[in-house]
């Protein structure tokens, strides 16, 4: 089932899912060689094909050509190899924010043969240490600006052995970067089957407890030969510009894999505000735009004040479902598509989406090709169109997690279930309807309440809470916290900020609740479960 491996350290694939726990996987139309490196892909067969002058990433006030990329990581990787002592299949995490040094570490680590983990930078010590075990990660590269979180989660980890600092500044003055420096720019790539796992994408799930997606290196190339080629149409005068963390995979396909595989540019902002974004457009003249609804509207507002973003000629949304007026004003402000669609950790990117001359509002598309979406209902038989069910996936990438029983859960006859409600119209187009689990999605991204309360329950102030998403206009969904204070405690807006100032502390700030309710008590069964559908039908504070 599985071709050659080229890794020394076989924990991936040691732990990936039996056979008969995968979905189908559909190949037609994707056809790799047996040896391949997504790293080289993306570098040295780029300047091979001509493209070397072509500027590959803007950051931090520099640019880099492909060639210049090509160089840079055939250096850092040989650093790995030899100073760090890097093994094919050793698990590598890499810690900083969206910036080409971030894009030249995972290229490099996935040239030497690593299997790569891309963290976001607010993740906290207790959040990285559950990575960590989970995927026995034993070396680590850090923005130096970043160490004190990772160097705290080494001091009591038994995996992490190494944590290498690299400056994702345009100085170039680390550990790594120093250790690079005087090693030669050609680097004999470690030779990788298409089926060796070459990425580990982390997603919390609903529990809180992470799972490990695990993507070979024919999937990092067929994310871009699939959505971006299809949909994006992606030539080398386009400029990729987006908000989501290169560690989430729709930002790592968006604003590093699609621009790279095509000879393309992207601009990496560390601080991808909807300002910061919309200055990066007028500078550079982007063309394709990745980011969430939230940030699209705060254009529309800029628009209307001034800003000038005519070089757009695609914006593309996803992480939470596009909002049918924004998608109206936003074709009447610009005259150009904004397409929404969908994709899932497990599955690595984009698999159905409105295209270029089909789009509407309120309608996340069609599948691309090589991918077939049907809606089921709870025994996987197929619901009559017009009808809510279960969105169920198949197509040449699917859900393989690391070592995890919720495989069985993911996976069903053979169909990836992505915990998503969709309709499915009478003309085959899909439209979503809410997220199956309690998953938070707010802003794009993706909170479980579980996590919040946990964090919430650690405050000598709580006694009991429970965590739910609630509509916003400007967020899609925030989470809501419902409180009950111990004691003697006093309910306030002093005793909010102290709850999410905590909160912010304990887990990725992202995740803190933007509303919190308190109350005497929460509604129960006679068990003493809590009643979390009953705090979703009260009018929030």
């Amino acid at each position: 089932m599985l071709g050659p491996s080229g890794h020394l350290d076989t924990f991936a694939r040691d732990n990936l899912p039996p056979p008969d726990q995968w979905p189908e996987i559909r190949l037609d139309g994707f056809d790799y060689p047996e040896w391949m490196n997504a790293g080289v892909e993306l570098t040295d067969r780029m300047v091979e094909r001509g493209f070397g002058d072509n500027t590959a990433l803007i950051g931090n006030g520099r640019r880099r050509t492909f060639k210049e990329l090509s160089d840079w990581t055939n250096r850092i990787a040989q650093a790995l190899t030899e100073d760090y002592g890097l093994k094919p299949g050793n698990r590598v995490l890499i810690r900083s924010a969206n910036n080409p040094a971030m894009v030249a570490c995972w290229l490099a680590a996935t040239k030497a043969g690593a299997v790569v983990v891309n963290t976001m930078p607010m993740l906290r010590s207790g959040e990285l240490a559950k990575i960590i075990d989970k995927a026995e990660i034993s070396i680590a590269l850090c923005d130096t600006r970043l160490m004190d979180e990772l160097v705290a989660c080494a001091k009591e980890s038994r995996f992490l052995k190494q944590v290498i600092g690299f400056d994702g500044t345009a100085n170039h003055d680390a550990e790594l970067d120093r250790a690079a420096l005087n090693k030669p720019v050609r680097f004999e790539a470690v030779k990788t089957g298409r089926d060796d796992v070459a990425l580990l994408g982390f997603t919390s799930g609903s529990t809180g407890v992470p799972k490990a997606t695990m993507h070979f290196h024919r999937d990092i190339l067929i994310i871009a030969d699939a959505y971006a080629k299809e949909v994006l149409g992606v030539t080398p005068d386009d400029v990729f510009v987006g908000s989501p963390p290169l560690a989430f995979t729709f930002g790592l396909g968006g604003l590093a894999v699609f621009p790279l595989r095509f000879g393309a540019a992207a601009t990496l902002l560390e601080q991808a505000t909807p300002p910061k974004m919309i200055e990066i457009i007028e500078t550079y003249k982007a063309t394709i735009s990745f980011t969430a609804p939230t940030a699209y509207r705060a254009m529309l507002a800029a628009m209307d004040a001034g800003a000038d973003l005519s070089s757009l000629r695609i914006a593309v949304s996803a992480g939470e479902t596009l909002p049918g007026p924004v998608f109206d004003e936003w074709v009447k402000k610009t005259g150009k598509p904004i397409l929404d669609g969908i994709g899932a950790t497990e599955m690595l990117h984009i698999f159905i989406s409105n295209r270029l001359g089909d789009s509407k509002p309120a309608c996340t598309g069609k599948p691309l090709t090589g991918y077939e979406a049907i809606v089921v209902d709870d025994d996987m038989n197929e619901v009559p169109r017009g009808t809510i069910g279960k969105l169920a996936v198949k197509g040449p990438i699917g859900c393989r997690y690391l070592a995890d029983d919720r495989q069985k859960e993911y996976v069903r006859d053979g169909w990836n279930l992505t915990g998503d409600s969709f309709v499915e119209d009478e003309d085959g187009y899909f439209h979503f309807a809410a997220r199956s689990d309690d998953m938070i999605v707010s802003a794009g991204y993706n909170i479980a309440g579980p996590e919040v309360e946990a964090a919430l329950l650690k405050h000598e102030a709580v006694l009991e809470c429970a965590v739910i998403g609630v509509s916003d206009e400007a967020r899609g969904t925030i989470v809501e916290a419902h409180v009950v204070l111990v004691k003697g405690a006093e309910a306030s807006e002093l005793m909010v900020k102290i709850l999410q100032d905590h909160v912010k502390a304990v887990i990725a700030p992202y995740k803190y609740p933007r509303s919190v309710v308190f109350t005497d008590a929460l509604p129960k069964t006679e068990s003493g479960k809590i009643q979390r559908f009953r705090l979703k039908q009260k009018p929030s504070a």
